[in-house]
């Protein structure tokens, strides 16, 4: 049986939380559940993150499997970005995301992810140090921009694009420092660089914005992009990873022994 064009969609399973908190008032019971449940995946992630060291966030798609150049690429950014002394964080799937968790563990580096709960696509990789689950897309992205001092992008889908555009407005209003933005890809990435000089044009984006941001196809420019203007900029140095509080139930991440 087929739906009509005004049936609602079918819901997914994995999606209800987000579902839920977003259709409309409910009771004020279930509103502070839904509170409570939010401040729980926070205290979570918080707890868990805390001493993972500065981190550099890679986005990119859930669907390219490892035989693909994408995924490739991924592997190559996790791995660079950890001799650059970073934690490697994504959003803990497969995909892009697992090449950059991969290559980060086999540069001997960090991994950590932010995982979400979904039907299809998302699971926690099996390149992950540490990974924390989340309820609600919200609290997922505040994690991915917390603990990051730079934010790569990989070719991508909707998730990646929300993700890349939620960073550059971040940026451009002042709610977060002026982290570097990389997008790896120069082709791919063609189509939306030309959209924001059509805003450009039309006055809808200054100018200026589009020196928030470095599109190339070079690993090593990538690199020397985030050394500037991460590592210099804010006078990041090496030092003796912070040792956790047991008594608070804090474990330490079992790789690396020095970060950022």
């Amino acid at each position: 049986m087929s739906a009509s064009p005004d049936s609602p969609r079918p819901v997914v399973e994995g999606s209800e939380d987000d579902q839920y908190l977003l259709e409309g008032p409910h009771s004020r019971y279930k509103e502070l559940f839904i509170l409570a449940r939010a401040a729980r995946d926070f205290v979570s992630g918080f707890r868990g993150l805390h001493f993972v060291g500065p981190c550099v966030t890679v986005f990119g798609s859930a669907r390219f499997k490892e035989d693909h150049q994408y995924y490739a690429l991924g592997r190559q950014v996790g791995g660079a970005l950890v001799q650059l002394g970073f934690t490697v964080m994504t959003g803990g799937g497969p995909g892009v995301m697992e090449a950059a968790n991969r290559g980060a563990q086999e540069a001997g580096g960090r991994s950590v992810g932010c995982n979400i709960t979904l039907a299809h696509e998302q699971f926690p990789n099996k390149y992950l140090d540490r990974y924390v689950t989340c309820h609600y897309f919200f609290v997922r992205k505040v994690l991915l921009f917390k603990y990051s001092y730079a934010f790569v992008v990989l070719p991508g889908g909707l998730g990646t694009l929300d993700e890349l555009t939620e960073a550059l407005t971040l940026i451009q209003t002042g709610k977060i420092r002026q982290f570097p933005v990389v997008l790896m890809g120069v082709d791919y990435w063609k189509p939306f660089t030309d959209l924001l000089k059509a805003m450009v044009a039309h006055g809808t984006v200054s100018a200026t914005d589009l020196d928030l941001f470095l599109v190339t196809d070079n690993i090593a420019d990538a690199m020397a992009h985030i050394e500037h203007h991460a590592v210099r900029r804010f006078g990041l140095t090496r030092r003796r990873v912070v040792p956790p509080r047991k008594w608070l139930g804090e474990t330490p991440l079992k790789k690396g022994s020095t970060v950022l």
